[in-house]
């Protein structure tokens, strides 16, 4: 189905994993620096979270899927850290679609370059969007796919409740809202010894968007506040790889795209 299918690592690259970190030009057909660039732990969340909102899903075989493999050998050697983001990262991961007769074109990028470039078949049924941007709860719904395991701690907490208050615009927490049961499973999970016990992400919020009184599109500043929110109540002061406030960043990327 891909046109431009990853190459894989030639004997010598892998070799040379032992001592260096797996780039993106073992990875992809990509050249310049970006293909001198390890892939990292949170450039595969940012990929997989821009799948998510654009393509509803993470493709097998996609972009994200091989990023996460990379970044992964990467970390379980000791080559990258697992919060590490790469330069790339930091010029945007991107997932568009174009719709032709029949089907839906694909097209993912990374630092502006083609990593990858499919089709699939078009919805039989599809219904018009009320609109192109991506919402607060659309962003809410993507963390639950791509940090569906994860135990829900007071950082995850704050972060949906201040995306919870972005998009109702009230200045406190809904009362039975996402983020009421975001704080309350949080609570919970801190006296919880075994973590199969836990509530997780994907737990609180498989169904927010639907959950949230109102709804907008996410902007930046509602991403920063969100990631402020997330960091404040983070022990180690980082975002968690594909949880809420990494979801809002790419959203916010996504909705500043020209379409």
């Amino acid at each position: 189905m891909s046109q431009d299918q990853p190459r894989r690592p030639s004997n010598n690259t892998r070799a040379q994993a032992r001592t260096e970190p797996i780039k993106y030009g073992d990875v992809f057909d990509v050249s310049g620096g970006l293909a001198d660039q390890p892939v990292a732990p949170r450039d595969a969340a940012m990929m997989q979270s821009a799948e998510n909102l654009t393509l509803g899903q993470s493709p097998k075989g996609g972009a994200a899927a091989a990023m996460q493999s990379a970044a992964r050998r990467n970390e379980n050697a000791g080559l990258v850290g697992h919060d590490e983001r790469s330069p790339a990262a930091r010029e945007g991961m991107t997932v568009t679609e174009m719709d032709a007769p029949g089907r839906r074109v694909v097209t993912e990028s990374v630092g502006g370059q083609v990593v990858d470039h499919f089709e699939t078949p078009a919805p039989v049924t599809a219904q018009p969007a009320v609109t192109d941007a991506f919402t607060i709860g659309d962003a809410l719904e993507a963390a639950a796919v791509t940090a569906r395991d994860k135990p829900v701690t007071h950082s995850d907490a704050s972060a949906i409740q201040a995306a919870e208050v972005r998009a109702t615009g009230r200045t406190a927490v809904v009362p039975g809202g996402v983020g009421a049961a975001a704080k309350s499973a949080a609570n919970a999970n801190e006296w919880t010894v075994d973590e199969d016990d836990m509530t997780t992400l994907g737990d609180v919020l498989e169904d927010a968007k639907a959950r949230l009184p109102a709804d907008k599109a996410v902007t930046a500043v509602d991403a920063e506040r969100v990631t402020g929110a997330e960091l404040r109540n983070s022990p180690d002061l980082v975002t968690y790889p594909g949880g809420v406030a990494d979801t809002m960043t790419a959203a916010a990327r996504l909705n500043r795209q020209p379409t």
